[in-house]
């Protein structure tokens, strides 16, 4: 004789094993609760039944027992059981779930007055029982976590605020618009031009006389989608190799040639310019001056006098 197939109601009770109620009990404004549509699941009925008997018995359900949960809750509660089967239930309700205490589903069970729901509620007080076993059990590690959590949002915190007095410095401390470095402030003045390298944001014109690889290690600190222009002395010391091999990496050089200026300048984004009374390569090896050119019409004539 075949086995009997197992009726709906008895497939309800044989997939309410105490693992999946565990994971269907959730922490809500502090309490341990259970939502109306996970219930409903269990109990074999649909959440709308369920919700109808709560609505027909509210004198049995004070808010110590079951409550509505605010959108607040409700997205929370989202974050925490994202891909589960209730999230997905809820996903299209027009009404914000009801969540039950214990003491909400016991009176839950007797409202019902269903085998399966007397069945399934043993289970689930079973559960919370464990659940409360548990929470005393590791309470002594729960303050730890909590305790850990506290310092780092303290950390974080202070963190921010040294972040901020930084900014705040930044933005109140404007780069000067002259520097003069001393012969032997090679590093110096390296950091300077790098840092003024890494200002652009889109092109950088460097126009020198005396190029080398010197220089292409300056500029090989610029953001990566800026275009770099050079125009120096028909005689420079860079070679195509050399330009070919920084584009291999740090793209995109192209390097022209003039022999129109004396003077070194450096042009960021076509409107932010700097004089610079040594080349490159040489920066700091000899005392030399860099001075913002603070009139943006001659950075525009000195642009344009590299178009003709």
């Amino acid at each position: 004789m075949p086995d009997k197939e197992p009726t709906k109601n008895e497939s309800a009770i044989i997939v309410s094993n105490d693992s999946q109620i565990r994971d269907m009990i959730y922490t809500v404004r502090g309490q341990q609760v259970m939502l109306d549509s996970d219930l409903a699941e269990l109990y074999d009925v649909e959440t709308k039944r369920l919700n109808e008997a709560v609505g027909r018995n509210k004198a049995r359900f004070p808010e110590a027992f079951c409550f509505k949960l605010t959108s607040n809750e409700e997205q929370s509660l989202r974050s925490q059981i994202a891909t589960s089967k209730t999230a997905e239930g809820r996903g299209g309700r027009r009404y914000l779930p009801r969540a039950f205490t214990e003491q909400g589903v016991a009176m839950l069970s007797a409202v019902l007055r269903s085998e399966t729901a007397i069945k399934v509620s043993v289970k689930i007080m079973n559960a919370f029982v464990e659940m409360r076993h548990f929470v005393a059990d590791n309470a002594r590690m729960f303050e730890q976590i909590k305790s850990i959590d506290y310092r780092l949002d303290s950390l974080e915190r202070s963190t921010n605020e040294r972040f901020e007095r930084v900014f705040n410095y930044m933005e109140t401390h404007k780069t000067p618009s002259q520097k003069v470095f001393f012969e032997g402030q090679v590093y110096d003045a390296f950091e300077l031009l790098i840092s003024l390298v890494q200002k652009a944001k889109h092109e950088i014109v460097l126009v020198d006389g005396y190029v080398d690889t010197g220089t292409l290690n300056i500029l090989s600190k610029k953001e990566l989608s800026v275009v770099v222009t050079v125009w120096t002395h028909p005689k420079t010391s860079l070679t195509e190799s050399d330009v070919a091999t920084f584009n291999a990496q740090y793209p995109t050089l192209m390097v022209k040639h003039t022999t129109s200026f004396h003077d070194r300048f450096l042009i960021l984004d076509g409107v932010e310019g700097y004089l610079i009374g040594a080349s490159l390569k040489d920066a700091g090896k000899k005392s030399f001056a860099i001075t913002k050119l603070e009139d943006s019409s001659i950075v525009e004539s000195i642009v344009a006098a590299l178009g003709e």
